[in-house]
């Protein structure tokens, strides 16, 4: 099962200059307990802004300039990336734009976060149909711990 997670703001921006433009806690916390366990599919650039491999992940980068990352394996498409895995293990795309777009049209499931705030960036999740995808759960929030906006965690999957 091929899953997609991201945070987007309220104009579609995900990132500016290969970094996240919000500190949400209940999000960061949402996301390694949805993701922890599963394998995590990234390009390069996403990886680059993480840093190092998730823990307590597989992390699986794609990208066409790089044959090793340390704790990481390494493919040039995103095809090859999901044929490491059986098919009914969950498996999710976490960024960036480009692989997002890739994985929009063949995804089984969709957590979304909607940031209800307007953000300056040069990277935008993709357009995206949301009549072909039926919301499962949502859960909102009119501001976090440290954050001073709302948000919410939605849950889609494919019709």
């Amino acid at each position: 099962m091929i899953s997609i997670i991201v945070a987007v703001a309220k104009n579609g921006v995900i990132g500016d200059k290969n970094t996240l433009l919000w500190h949400i806690s209940e999000d960061l916390r949402n996301f390694k307990r949805i993701t922890s366990g599963h394998p995590v599919i990234m390009g390069r650039k996403t990886y680059e802004s993480l840093g190092r491999p998730l823990p307590n992940r597989q992390n699986v980068v794609i990208s066409r300039t790089q044959s090793h990352i340390e704790g990481c394996t390494v493919v040039s498409s995103l095809e090859d990336a999901i044929a490491l895995f059986p098919q009914e293990e969950e498996i999710f795309i976490i960024g960036g734009a480009q692989i997002y777009a890739l994985a929009m049209d063949i995804a089984d499931k969709f957590y979304l976060t909607r940031v209800e705030h307007t953000y300056e960036g040069d990277t935008s999740f993709p357009e995206w149909d949301e009549s072909k995808w039926e919301l499962i759960s949502q859960e909102s929030f009119v501001c976090g711990e440290k954050y001073p906006y709302p948000f919410t965690f939605e849950e889609y999957k494919k019709r």
